[in-house]
């Protein structure tokens, strides 16, 4: 495996070099992860890194066969996901470094920015993209990503997007969706609700925590790779804009603007809702855990209200398991109402 780094990493060096001679522009750009755990440095038993493929990754790791293999199928399965939701497929097969003990590496066999980043138990996706007229003739993204299993999803979505897109978009939406790359189980179908499936550090962390504005996670000059925290309430807003009926259907177009560097904006695309936004957000941030649908804590700002009297009753049909629904009758304080029910509902699944 030594030989093999030292002989990937250089040719691909001089390879993009001579290219670049040839073109306009190369950029290089890095996308890194907030740490989430140290990687173990303690001695352990030689264990060689090896290579492993499936159709869309190569990995070089120094995870067990059968880890390594589970992992290879955990990141087609991811893949399939968000490039359903991108309408994109890949391009190009994605190259990952997967460390589970630093140890088992030779030196050299790491790129320093990669090592350093894996040393402080996160990761980082480094890409290059060469431009000619604007337009991306060529793409070619390495990760480097502790073993720690969401960490190698993380950076493969960033990866995917930088070798498909050229760029992975603004801090707070690259991010935020890496994360959702990385928590997403199932690939979004209209009207089947995505439940939110995160760890339980990011639940327990944001409900302990007082609520970061839409304002601070969308235009604060924040980096990538900056920390964990941060990383929590980008998941929160992205996962909500893209699962949240009243949102979703400006929110991928947004996305694929930000993607391809069209004159798009988070405040371009939702000012006229910022109210909305702000108070499903709260909702969401105070009621959400495993297993939470969107659509439970999406409201109906359409509905038209009337006020009701004995001449003039109102009726109302309320959807089991749908959430919060307008009533349609405008009350006024201190005024009493009779209601009446008609059907059948219970509060339990029956036995």
């Amino acid at each position: 495996m030594e030989s093999a780094a030292k002989i990937i990493k250089p040719v691909f060096f001089r390879a993009i070099l001579a290219f670049v001679f040839l073109t306009l522009v190369s950029v290089v750009t890095l996308s890194a992860q907030g740490n989430r755990r140290a990687v173990n440095q303690r001695p352990a038993s030689p264990a060689a890194p090896a290579d492993y493929r499936s159709k869309n990754f190569l990995i070089h790791t120094d995870l067990p066969a059968e880890e390594a293999r589970d992992l290879l199928e955990r990141l087609e399965k991811m893949l399939v996901i968000i490039s359903t939701y991108w309408a994109s497929p890949n391009r190009t097969v994605i190259e990952c470094y997967v460390v589970k003990d630093l140890a088992n590496w030779p030196a050299g066999s790491l790129h320093p920015a990669g090592m350093q980043s894996v040393e402080g138990g996160g990761g980082v996706t480094m890409s290059r993209t060469t431009y000619r007229g604007g337009q991306i003739v060529a793409a070619k993204s390495i990760v480097y990503a502790t073993a720690d299993r969401g960490t190698p999803q993380h950076e493969a979505v960033h990866a995917y997007c930088a070798q498909n897109f050229g760029r992975t978009g603004p801090v707070w939406y690259s991010e935020g969706m890496a994360e959702m790359g990385n928590n997403w189980k199932v690939v979004p179908r209209k009207g089947q609700p995505l439940a939110v499936s995160c760890e339980q550090y990011v639940i327990d962390y944001i409900k302990q925590s007082e609520p970061k504005s839409l304002n601070e996670i969308v235009n604060s000059q924040e980096t990538t790779g900056d920390s964990w925290q941060n990383y929590c309430w980008r998941w929160a807003l992205c996962h909500l804009l893209a699962t949240n009926t009243n949102y979703s259907a400006r929110f991928r177009p947004l996305g694929l603007g930000l993607l391809t560097k069209k004159p798009v904006s988070f405040n371009q695309t939702y000012g006229s809702m910022d109210r909305e936004i702000s108070f499903e957000y709260l909702f969401f941030l105070k009621h959400f855990d495993k297993g939470y649908r969107c659509d439970l804590c999406q409201w109906d700002w359409k509905t038209k209200f009337r006020k009701t009297n004995s001449v003039r009753p109102l009726s109302s049909k309320i959807e089991a398991n749908q959430g919060w629904q307008a009533s349609r009758v405008l009350v006024d304080e201190g005024q009493e109402y009779q209601i009446s029910t008609v059907g059948e509902w219970n509060t339990a699944t029956e036995s």
